[in-house]
């Protein structure tokens, strides 16, 4: 079992930035590939960006390429979110989840572990 917890959400005005964090805990970090996703109120829960299990590789969406960064470090079992630029339609419950694999995944019904989300809301 892993057990993840996000944190960093908050009421951000358009243009501003957020780092959302995700604390892992239960078995070796390393061995999962890390994603993040969000559903906003009404809608499916949809990709934003994933990381290889070393950090080598990243994928976005393309709604958030060039805004948003994910990173991890894997000595503090931690996924990071660097969003910046934030837009009204960013607003949204954000989750992080991990993937018992080496390869990266768009679609979360792959993902084997989540948390429980953190909410991001951006004003205009």
């Amino acid at each position: 079992q892993v057990q993840l917890v996000e944190s960093g959400g908050e009421l951000v005005q358009a243009g501003g930035s957020l780092r959302l964090s995700c604390a892992a805990s239960g078995r070796t970090f390393s061995n999962y590939v890390m994603g993040w996703f969000r559903q906003a109120p009404g809608k499916e829960r949809e990709f934003v960006a994933a990381i290889s299990k070393f950090g080598a590789a990243t994928y976005y969406a393309d709604s958030v390429k060039g805004r948003i960064t994910i990173s991890r470090q894997n000595a503090k079992n931690t996924v990071y979110l660097q969003m910046n630029s934030l837009k009204p339609e960013d607003t949204a419950r954000y989750y992080c989840a991990a993937r018992y694999t080496s390869s990266i995944s768009y679609s979360s019904a792959e993902y084997d572990y989540w948390g429980q989300g953190t909410q991001v809301t951006v004003s205009s």
